[in-house]
C-alpha cells in the first residue's frame, strides 16, 4: 500500500511539473523584417510623458513606449550604459498599435556591434 501512494504521488509532482508553461523564448520570426531602432528611457531620453522609467524605442524620428519587454529585463537602467543615461540600438520585430511599439522580438545589440553599425556603409 505504502508503494501504490508513492508511485501516485509522484505521478502526481510529474504531472504537474509538466503541465507549467514553458519559458517564452525571445526568438525572431523568420518571415517578418528585423530592424535596428534607437532603444532608452522614454521619460528621461526621449522626452516622453510619464512618471516612471519606461522602455521606448525610436523610429524614424518618432518614439513609442515599448510592450512586450520591460526596461528590468535588459540590466540596470541607471547605469552608465543602461537605458536612463545612454541611447542605445537594438534588433526588433513588432508593430505600432495605438501608438505604441508591441515589440514580438527585441535583442539589445552589444556596444561592439553598435559601434560596427555606425561604421557601415549600406
Amino acid at each position: 500500500m505504502k508503494y501504490l501512494f508513492l508511485l501516485l504521488i509522484s505521478c502526481f509532482f510529474i504531472l504537474t511539473s509538466y503541465s507549467q508553461n514553458s519559458i517564452k523564448r525571445n526568438m525572431p520570426d523568420s518571415t517578418k523584417k528585423i530592424q535596428v531602432v534607437e532603444t532608452a528611457c522614454g521619460e528621461c531620453k526621449f522626452g516622453l510623458p510619464g512618471k516612471s522609467c519606461d522602455l521606448a524605442v525610436r523610429i524614424d524620428g518618432k518614439a513609442y513606449f515599448v510592450d512586450g519587454t520591460s526596461i528590468d529585463e535588459h540590466g540596470d537602467a541607471h547605469a552608465d550604459d543602461g537605458f536612463c543615461n545612454a541611447i542605445r540600438r537594438a534588433k526588433v520585430q513588432g508593430e505600432i498599435i495605438d501608438n505604441r511599439f508591441k515589440a514580438t522580438y527585441f535583442s539589445l545589440l552589444k556596444p561592439k556591434d553598435e559601434k560596427s553599425l555606425k561604421n557601415r556603409k549600406d
